[in-house]
């Protein structure tokens, strides 16, 4: 862990004090999910009109920002997200935020090598430990690389963030150049998604391809969710866990027993994730629990780290799916909704590792103004974004059934995915396919 260290010991002040740093023009950096600051920010929205161009970047707002919701035009505040939660996705209809491509793995590389020195990061975080360190509580991504490399640190010291293990999850006061006394709020639950009837078949299925011993990567959503419900009804047994997100999903595992990480190559007995999102029954359960270990991304999304625990198991989501097997995971068109995530990154590295694999779930149809839409298509929606190119797909699962695309041609590739499709839809996609020269003269003869 490389540490920065402050210009003076770090200082006392107010939320207007330290907002007041802030001059036209600057970069801030709010950390984003639960760390993202509460006095600083309402102190900072107060300046609206009066400071302009200061660029702010974030991660998945949890709540409202105050410099946003102040300036409804983005004169005084640019704001720029990493990736979507249900906020900034409205905020983006309204021209008011500004997606950052990524793989987040990369993302403390762009900050050493590619972003200008960051002029203030303002975090929250736990209060001082003995040993001199805040702690970033279920947050941990790339806020290492972001203080070393910024100009100015504050902390915002709230009671509201719990205490998370992990060898680089805070930031010891010798690297903070002032302190500002927030308030105890807490952190922002994520509610389960109701399960439904299509997302247990689909997570039924590939529940039967996990073995003993996997390493699982979940992503979010009902369906990565209802997987884990069906493991833990199942029989299996020593799990591990080397993920991006920790979800409550997860801790329903562990909690039956389901999950030792006995078999891992890397950080055996440990569940190792960079970030943790979901309900107070999950923040209590990681809260100083020494079996729950929090990792910077890098360490955490990176395919080369990723490949080094066997058989590694990735679940996502994606919400289209083309004939040749590309997966958008994160836009409706150019309406950006979420983000790539680590979503290819755990794809490639679980596929690189010894016995590994990688599922892409998605429900076959879905509703749009009224009318049932197939999500696989011969054509994907104009301006779609290709999360997970074709060559790196893998297993495909659906209500309908489960392919393995891996050595499959382009015509093997439609026939089975048309397969998956809804029956209402199989027909038309079939035609399609074949007009368009996906399908040679034999298939259809």
């Amino acid at each position: 862990m490389t540490k920065r260290i402050a210009s003076v010991p770090a200082k006392h002040i107010s939320a207007a004090e330290a907002a007041a740093l802030v001059k036209s023009g600057m970069t801030l950096d709010y950390g984003g999910l639960s760390l993202q600051p509460d006095l600083f920010d309402k102190a900072l929205a107060a300046r609206a009109g009066e400071l302009s161009g200061v660029k702010v970047r974030a991660v998945l707002s949890t709540r409202p920002v105050a410099i946003v919701e102040a300036d409804p035009e983005g004169t005084s505040f640019e704001y720029y997200n990493w990736h979507f939660g249900g906020y900034d996705r409205v905020k983006h209809d309204a021209r008011r935020t500004v997606y950052i491509p990524l793989n987040l793995g990369e993302v403390p590389d762009y900050y050493r090598r590619f972003l200008p020195p960051t002029d203030i990061v303002i975090v929250r975080a736990a209060p001082m430990d003995e040993h001199g360190m805040f702690n970033f509580g279920p947050t941990c991504a790339w806020l290492r690389a972001t203080i070393e490399r910024a100009k100015t640190v504050i902390i915002e010291v709230s009671p509201g963030i719990p205490y998370v293990y992990g060898p680089a999850n805070g930031v010891h006061i010798s690297e903070v150049d002032y302190i500002v006394e927030g308030s105890a709020l807490g952190l922002a639950e994520l509610p389960h998604a109701p399960m439904t009837d299509i997302d247990r078949a689909v997570a039924r299925q590939l529940a039967s391809e996990i073995d003993d011993g996997a390493c699982i990567q979940i992503g979010i959503g009902a369906m990565p969710n209802a997987a884990c419900s069906l493991l833990v009804e199942s029989g299996i047994k020593n799990l591990g866990v080397h993920t991006e997100m920790l979800t409550d999903g997860i801790i329903d595992l562990c909690k039956a027993g389901k999950v030792t990480g006995a078999r891992k190559q890397l950080d055996p007995g440990k569940v190792v994730f960079t970030f943790a999102l979901g309900s107070k029954y999950m923040y209590d359960a990681i809260t100083r629990n020494p079996e729950m270990e929090i990792h910077p991304v890098e360490y955490t999304n990176l395919p080369h780290i990723i490949m080094q625990n066997d058989n590694a198991v990735s679940i996502n989501n994606t919400t289209q799916m083309d004939l040749q097997g590309q997966a958008c995971s994160e836009s409706d068109g150019h309406r950006h909704l979420t983000g790539t995530g680590g979503q290819l990154q755990f794809v490639r590295g679980c596929y690189a590792s010894k016995g590994g694999k990688s599922f892409m779930l998605l429900s076959s149809t879905y509703e749009k103004k009224g009318q049932r839409k197939s999500r696989i298509v011969l054509n994907l929606t104009p301006g779609n974004i290709v999360t997970t190119p074709r060559s790196d797909i893998m297993y495909v699962v659906t209500e309908y059934g489960m392919t393995n695309l891996k050595g499959k041609s382009v015509s093997e590739r439609a026939k089975a995915l048309i397969g998956l499709a809804h029956p209402d839809f199989r027909e038309g996609l079939e035609r399609e396919a074949f007009e368009n020269g996906l399908l040679p003269r034999w298939v259809r003869a």
